[in-house]
């Protein structure tokens, strides 16, 4: 998106954040934070899960007016009082959390025009055509390959890299001062993230100033000019390029935690929990088999359409299988619903927590104990009292920050609302657990924690299938390696015989 010479004066200046404190009942979650982003610059965003970025983020989108200290944009203090008057200001945000910013029932091009037509700056709308040459001019701005007949779509007919796509979209359909990302490529492909990239580079040369927040050091390295720190509600350093990692791995963490991250001990399972036959992801692909064993954690890494949820869900019995059949611990497995997995000891953890694993407004103790009712329950009363308790050890053995087990899951950070999900299915007591994309939106110290608690799960000798999309996250987990493209495996090995090099090669490797 390039600006003309006229609208670049309007994004230019800075955006300050002031002694900036936020507390929560006695939580003082933001301790004085001084923050600068800076027109025609990329200031990237570090911190762990619960450092207080998500809480930052709705300070500066006016979603938490009452908070302390001052903003000042182009040297005037402001006053954010709602989302509407930081967006008049020229500050938009897109969140982490892709459902709250599309509207189910309305086109694409109705939701990436949303804020035009309720402001009527587009004139009466009585139809998707009137507002189609516009829709696909910005599309086309974006480069993003949009057709008429995908613009017409309903939203709710997407998939998730879609959605977070389109709201980048809308984000920049009003250009900002001031553009907040949250975790913007958590669901996009490779050559979506190249895309977006291309759009912030331009954005910046064109005077936004851009906050991003992200837990991928590499866009970080890659797209940022300023990096800064947070931890436990406070800065704790900044940078510019070239940026020095182990200092802000460090700031982030902490340097004994940062001396806790390291690579796994390969371990090798000898027993078949799960064996699949003959499985046809796709019509294109071919049939293929594959097991799983006892003891070990396997990892299978693909791109964006390359069959891995696909695979999960065969297994969980949440899509129908289009050929193929299954065996658990040597007998017939046919789950024609995801009941008929959870009997079994199946369980699966899909990879939008959001929309598939939390209902709003429902506590942790709640959401841990869902799918074990049965088992908390005497007659058709609920133990409240062994909710909370399964909850309580769930929040210690996972280290998940929260104020106890009756705090709403949707209040807590990314991390930690994973750690919610994932700690609720280990104490089931799975005997294959399914873990699809757990690392989105996590932090490394999150991350790390969850990577301990599948691998401990593994030595118990249950069996763990992660799917991925980032070497790096299967370099940690894994034991065994599984390269899907197109539907079919391309590589599988165990990890002390391949390398990075070979598992990159055989993912972008063309038919």
């Amino acid at each position: 998106m390039i600006l003309e010479p006229t609208e670049r004066l309007k994004v230019q200046g800075s955006v300050e954040m002031n002694k900036i404190t936020m507390a929560f009942g006695a939580n003082l979650v933001l301790r004085g934070v001084d923050l600068t982003v800076k027109g025609g610059e990329v200031t990237a965003l570090l911190g762990a899960n619960g450092a207080g970025k998500s809480t930052l983020i709705k300070v500066l989108s006016g979603l938490y007016p009452s908070h302390g200290g001052q903003i000042i944009i182009d040297g005037k203090q402001v006053h954010l009082e709602t989302p509407s008057d930081a967006k008049k200001l020229g500050i938009q945000t897109v969140h982490q959390r892709i459902g709250e910013g599309v509207v189910p029932g309305l086109s694409v091009a109705e939701n990436l025009l949303f804020e035009k037509i309720a402001k009527n700056t587009l004139g009466r709308v009585g139809s998707i055509r009137q507002i189609m040459p516009k829709a696909l001019e910005v599309a086309d701005s974006l480069k993003l390959g949009w057709s008429e007949k995908f613009l017409r779509k309903d939203v709710y007919e997407l998939g998730i890299a879609d959605q977070q796509m389109l709201i980048l979209a809308r984000a920049l359909v009003e250009i900002p001062k001031l553009l907040i990302l949250d975790e913007p490529t958590s669901a996009l492909s490779a050559a979506e993230v190249d895309n977006l990239m291309n759009v912030i580079r331009s954005m910046r040369d064109d005077g936004v100033g851009i906050l991003y927040v992200s837990h991928r050091l590499g866009e970080i390295d890659t797209i940022a000019d300023k990096l800064v720190v947070l931890r436990d509600g406070a800065i704790r350093g900044e940078q510019r390029k070239p940026f020095e990692w182990n200092t802000a791995l460090g700031q982030m963490l902490g340097e004994d935690a940062l001396q806790d991250i390291q690579g796994n001990v390969e371990t090798r399972g000898d027993k078949f929990i799960l064996e699949i036959n003959h499985l046809s992801l796709f019509q294109r692909s071919s049939p293929f088999s594959l097991s799983i064993r006892k003891g070990e954690v396997t990892g299978v890494i693909g791109l964006l359409g390359s069959g891995k949820t696909e695979i999960a869900e065969s297994i969980f019995g949440a899509a129908k299988k289009r050929s193929g059949h299954m065996t658990f611990e040597g007998k017939a497995f046919r789950p024609r619903h995801p009941r008929d997995a959870i009997r079994m000891g199946v369980f699966m953890i899909p990879e939008d927590r959001a929309n598939s694993s939390m209902f709003p407004n429902w506590s942790i103790a709640k959401t841990a104990s869902l799918p074990f009712l049965g088992q908390l329950s005497k007659g058709p009363n609920v133990g409240v009292v062994a909710e909370k308790r399964r909850a309580s050890e769930i929040i210690r053995e996972l280290q998940i920050v929260a104020e106890g087990a009756d705090q709403e899951v949707d209040s807590l950070s990314g991390g930690n609302q994973q750690k919610v999900v994932v700690g609720r299915w280990l104490k089931g007591k799975p005997k294959l657990l399914i873990l699809d994309e757990p690392f989105r939106g996590v932090d490394i110290g999150a991350r790390r924690t969850i990577s301990l608690q599948a691998r401990e799960l593994s030595k118990s000798g249950a069996g763990v299938l992660v799917l991925t999309s980032e070497v790096d996250e299967l370099l940690e987990i894994a034991d065994r390696v599984i390269v899907l493209v197109d539907g079919e495996p391309r590589l599988d090995k165990y990890l002390s015989e391949t390398s990075r090099e070979e598992i990159v090669h055989e993912m972008s490797e063309v038919i």
